[in-house]
């Protein structure tokens, strides 16, 4: 008789063959079986029923600020999150103090990360014009996710805003490389539409045209070097349209704010909304939408961008730009689940089929034996009211503080560890590098 050490029992399981309900057995770290099996199989039992059972869900977009920005946010802090949020591994940005852009600073975060992080995880490292000739050897190495290029809105080494340096970097790179796609030559010509204690005009500033223009010369080099390339946060109608000619080298992220919030409620959040690329008019965000429903979108990631609500206080455009999002992707999300936005395969395509696919992550991604036993346990049906509260951020706010959303994720199981249980952390943390299949 197969035995396990964990069990759930009576869940509805969303994996590769659709929906239903059936019962997941876990050995040693990974799945071992799915079906029907007897509560005396297992070692211990938890009774899933009524609750959803996902594949863990992947951020694919962080930023953790260790080291350098540890005030605002920390590797632990970060992590606790993720985990409270449902978030079994992140993709964590490489614009830290130091930046991460060299194989010390990459090994130096994942020993950081290591057994401390609560979720798995692997870093992006930045590709600078200093870098160029390391890249084959820096994105192979453990624990990285892949370069990350800032094309606008960085400053100092990581921001590559011309052609030839990023052809530079694109033809040197063989795994998908990711970029943040504002044109910054526009960006510096539009600085004076900025008006000052008003963030409503972030938007004016860093338009949509600033977006697509870099967007499209993005996936020009992309085909001029032979490279694939992942456009980070989509936050415009027009980068839509565009990048749908382009699905055969590059893959695109949406983020739940540019999928729930609106340009209009600068009036109310002032810089809590601004982010980089901005959110938008509501034409963008439902265009946006309409990208999800047609596939051209690939993954969702929060882009969680933590400053301390005193730094979020200095008038714009002293303000920062970025808010806290890898807590709140989950029930924002199936949020929009019960609403008909999407069906739970599409977020579980987005969340972990997705960036499997794209990113090739190693034994994750799916409810099948022989993976990770990395799990997302959602109520569907709880009905819950995001509250600045709840953040485990050391940010400590959510643009979402107040809003009631249905849809709440329960448990978090990482390796077949429950981590988080009904809001409560309940295995000390044991996080490790996700493996990619052209890294191994």
């Amino acid at each position: 008789m197969t035995t396990f050490d964990l069990l759930l029992k009576n869940g509805t399981v969303v994996n590769q063959d659709g929906v239903g309900t059936r019962d997941v057995g876990i050995r040693d770290g990974r799945i071992a079986g799915i079906g029907a099996f007897h509560a005396s199989q297992a070692g211990e039992v938890i009774d899933c029923s009524g609750l959803h059972i996902l594949p863990g869900v992947v951020d694919s977009q962080v930023h953790f600020r260790e080291p350098g920005l540890t005030h605002k946010e920390d590797l632990e802090s970060g992590s606790r999150a993720a985990v409270l949020g449902g978030v079994t591994a992140v993709f964590e940005m490489p614009n830290t103090n130091p930046l991460t852009t060299s194989a010390e600073r990459l090994a130096e975060k994942v020993a950081a990360g290591t057994n401390r992080m609560h979720c798995d995880f692997a870093f992006w490292v930045g590709g600078t014009r200093n870098n160029v000739d390391d890249i084959p050897e820096l994105e192979r190495l453990p624990g990285a996710a892949g370069i990350k290029v800032f094309m606008g809105s960085s400053t100092g080494d990581l921001l590559v805003e011309d052609d030839a340096g990023v052809a530079a970097i694109l033809g040197k790179t063989r795994r998908r490389a990711a970029f943040h796609s504002e044109d910054e030559y526009r960006l510096n010509e539009r600085k004076d539409l900025r008006v000052a204690g008003d963030p409503a005009s972030h938007p004016v500033w860093r338009d949509e045209i600033a977006a697509l223009q870099c967007t499209q010369r993005l996936v020009r080099i992309a085909r001029e070097t032979g490279a694939r390339i992942h456009v980070l946060h989509i936050s415009t109608a027009e980068e839509i349209d565009f990048l749908k000619d382009h699905k055969d080298i590059a893959t695109a992220e949406v983020t739940p704010h540019h999928l729930t919030l609106a340009a209009d409620q600068y009036a109310t959040l002032g810089t809590l909304l601004q982010m980089n690329p901005p959110v938008r008019d509501a034409r963008h965000r439902e265009h946006i939408w309409w990208g999800v429903t047609q596939g051209i979108a690939d993954v969702l990631g929060s882009d969680h961008a933590p400053h301390t609500l005193e730094e979020k206080a200095k008038a714009y455009p002293q303000s920062p730009s970025g808010m806290t999002g890898v807590q709140t992707l989950v029930p924002t999300m199936l949020d929009h689940v019960n609403a008909g936005r999407l069906s739970i395969e599409r977020f579980v395509d987005l969340t972990s089929a997705g960036p499997a696919r794209i990113f090739g992550m190693a034994g994750k991604g799916r409810i099948a034996v022989g993976y990770d036993a990395d799990l997302t346990i959602v109520d569907l049906k709880r009905q819950e009211i995001i509250r600045n509260s709840w953040i485990a951020s050391k940010a400590g706010w959510t643009p979402y503080d107040g809003k009631t959303v249905t849809g709440w994720p329960v448990g978090t199981i990482l390796r077949g560890a429950r981590v988080m249980w009904d809001g409560e952390l309940v295995t000390p943390a044991t996080g490790q590098p996700v493996r990619f299949q052209e890294a191994l």
